[in-house]
């Protein structure tokens, strides 16, 4: 869960900075953009691998209900890095047709 938890919160802190550091503009958040990613991958991952290796005192703690909050947050955290991804490289050809 934590890792979905760092995959969701990737692109709006890399933002945050860039909006209140003055040597950082906008479009360098950009780079947070595989971070996002991979963070999501990895939490989808790990919510997989938790599911099928829960055990009985973990499933009765509530692991089932982690590993699914996990894998919700990985594909959020995945989505909301495409989702950038896309917003940089429309970006990317306005600027390339506009010259």
């Amino acid at each position: 869960m934590l890792v979905g938890v760092l995959a969701v919160a990737t692109m709006p802190v890399a933002i945050f900075v860039a909006r209140h550091v003055e040597r950082y503009q906008l479009l360098d958040a950009a780079f947070a953009i595989p971070l996002g990613m991979a963070l999501g991958v990895g939490a989808v991952a790990l919510a997989r691998r938790g599911r099928l290796r829960i055990e009985r005192t973990l499933g009765r703690a509530g692991g089932r209900r982690a590993a699914s909050v996990g894998r919700l947050l990985g594909l959020l955290g995945f989505c909301l890095a495409t989702t950038a991804a896309i917003s940089v490289g429309t970006y990317a050809l306005l600027t390339i047709l506009a010259d």
